[in-house]
């Protein structure tokens, strides 16, 4: 190989991958769109089928080098996968509009937050990126809406 085949080669090497935490997101957001967006069930389930595949391949990265998932992981995965569906609800109802759409707005901001949470604690298992800035309003929700502090240090 050439020195210039080299240096394009080395260009060519992607440097912002998926991490694991978004692989597991985007998942979860994916197989809410194969069961209620029936008409492009195909191609959703194509996409869940490569997002298993690299999901796949880095938790075999991670058993070779002796890091396995474990409860606090699949608890904040089961934290994305409902706070995913909270959002795709809440924003329906916010843009159908009327007298609640701030609040609704702020609310769903509030529970992305969560969410980011969530994928930061996936992120602890392959060291991939973390979102410093959560815009977390979780802790000033009504009650209607739930105790969404869920990563405060305490069982909830």
């Amino acid at each position: 190989m050439t020195e210039d085949e080299k240096a394009v080669d080395a260009r060519a090497v992607r440097r912002y991958l998926p991490t694991f935490a978004d692989l597991v997101d985007r998942l979860c957001i994916v197989q809410q769109k194969a069961i209620f967006i029936s008409e492009k069930k195909d191609a959703y389930l194509a996409e869940i089928g490569d997002i298993l595949h690299d999901i796949d391949v880095i938790l075999s990265e991670q058993r070779a080098s002796r890091r396995y998932i474990t409860a606090h992981e699949v608890r904040a995965i089961a934290v994305l996968m409902l706070t995913n569906r909270f959002i795709w609800e809440n924003e329906s109802r916010a843009r159908a509009g009327g007298a609640d759409q701030d609040r609704l707005l702020k609310l769903t901001h509030s529970i992305n937050g969560v969410r980011n949470g969530a994928k930061n604690e996936l992120a602890a298992l392959d060291g991939g990126r973390k979102d410093f800035k959560l815009d977390c309003f979780a802790a000033e929700l009504v009650p209607e809406f739930g105790n969404w502090n869920v990563f405060d240090g305490g069982e909830s």
